[in-house]
């Protein structure tokens, strides 16, 4: 039975809805919705002009209408007045195909009609910086390896906090925060559920902290790499197939290699198989390619993946296998899109169950120091423009997702990167300017 959202805000004591949705660029939008009319918006949704936001439509579309998902009912915890709804979009009676949320949704009932029934956790790294964006927020944490230091944890304890509450208030199961490899930077790590939960949680994830950083003076950002010399923001992404009850791991294999199951290594061969056009929705950004393309950082290792290569519990590699049941992608950064992310890896992975591909053996060097004896391994894309260009060429993708969600983030995209290109930098000043 569907919830009724009038009726839980008298309960709740809610006074205010913010119906949400997010764009192809992972940019949330929202409407502020009294609690008075929540009943039509959930009914007929709240309407937006498309075309205001990263999505393929003009000005000439008619209005686009967020019906609200009460099962994504979020109160917030900062502010107890207001809720939060994630939204899927509508117009002219039929959902928008390419906003990131519908295609999710389709991805999943398309994955539940084969019997599965996928699962997965998110690390959503971040950094605390100034507000104007020019430094890291704390100007003692200098350590050259500052990763797990707890003087500059606590030091920011008065946010890693009120997030961390504010997540065992929801229910998301937090279990450890840390200071990361970066100066500045963080993680929070909460339970993973079934995709469209995480992929909900994920979104709003980066609106709190966002928002919370803001109220104790600092900036968040998960920009994939906000300071050249130091680390990026990588977003981990742990997957799982389960029954459909979800009380099966499917991934899950005692007798299997490292844990693993026949059906777990065919998906993880889709999952190389289309990593160059996985790129371009996991690593979506100009600036992405400056974290897995990226020297040597301050701390010694860039934890980025700069080839398509598997390990075992080894974090040198694309994906590594950490425990029995599932794989750790580690290539998407902090700007993948919280909806688009986790249906582009389910469609790859569904296409090498569907074809049982073959990973190929593991991988069990460093490749930070032995990468040149992973031989016929081939590299990921080098810039987003080679990135988007494989996801164009990719039939996989086009048919998983939907070939109008492609089309539309490849024109948005194409669009970015010849902004980019119109850009002069310093650095071609000063390498060019007497030649």
């Amino acid at each position: 039975m569907t919830k009724n959202l009038a009726e839980i805000a008298k309960k709740k004591g809610i006074e205010y809805f913010q119906v949400s949705f997010v764009d192809l660029f992972g940019v949330m939008r929202a409407k502020l919705v009294p609690a008075s009319a929540i009943g039509g918006m959930q009914k007929d949704g709240a309407g937006f002009a498309g075309f205001a936001a990263w999505l393929d439509l003009t000005p000439a579309d008619a209005d686009m209408f967020a019906v609200p998902d009460p099962d994504s009912l979020v109160q917030l915890p900062w502010q107890p007045e207001v809720a939060w709804l994630a939204a899927d979009l509508w117009m002219n009676g039929k959902e928008v195909e390419h906003a990131p949320r519908n295609t999710l949704r389709r991805v999943l009932a398309e994955s539940q009609k084969q019997g599965y029934r996928f699962k997965h956790g998110v690390e959503c790294e971040y950094f605390l910086i100034s507000p104007d964006g020019e430094a890291i927020s704390d100007d003692q944490d200098t350590q050259a390896k500052p990763c797990y230091d707890i003087s500059a944890l606590m030091r920011r304890y008065d946010v890693i906090r009120e997030i961390c509450d504010a997540m065992q208030a929801m229910g998301w199961g937090p279990y450890q925060n840390d200071h990361e490899d970066a100066n500045g930077q963080f993680e929070m790590n909460w339970e993973y559920d079934d995709v469209l939960v995480t992929a909900d949680r994920h979104a709003f994830f980066k609106y709190m902290v966002k928002s919370i950083a803001e109220k104790h003076g600092a900036r968040a950002t998960f920009m994939p790499k906000p300071f050249a010399n130091l680390t990026g923001n990588g977003c981990h992404m742990h997957v799982s197939a389960w029954n459909k009850t979800g009380k099966k791991n499917l991934f899950e294999d005692k007798k299997g290699e490292l844990g693993m199951s026949a059906l777990s290594y065919h998906f993880l061969g889709g999952m190389l198989a289309h990593a160059s056009a996985l790129c371009a929705i996991t690593n979506p950004t100009v600036n992405s390619y400056k974290r897995i393309n990226a020297p040597r950082t301050t701390s010694g290792a860039t934890w980025s993946p700069n080839t398509i290569t598997y390990g075992g519990n080894n974090r040198t590699h694309m994906v590594r296998i950490p425990d029995p049941g599932r794989f750790e992608f580690r290539l998407a950064d902090g700007a993948a899109n919280p909806y688009l992310m986790p249906a582009a890896v389910i469609a790859a992975g569904l296409d090498g169950i569907a074809n049982a591909t073959d990973p190929g053996k593991r991988l069990d060097i460093d490749m930070y120091t032995e990468g040149h004896k992973a031989r016929g391994a081939k590299t990921l894309p080098l810039n987003l423009l080679d990135a988007i260009r494989a996801m164009e060429k990719s039939k996989v993708l086009s048919a998983g997702l939907g070939d109008e969600t492609v089309k539309a983030f490849a024109k948005l995209k194409y669009n970015e990167w010849n902004e980019f290109k119109r850009h002069l930098s310093q650095w071609e000043r000063e390498y060019t300017l007497d030649c």
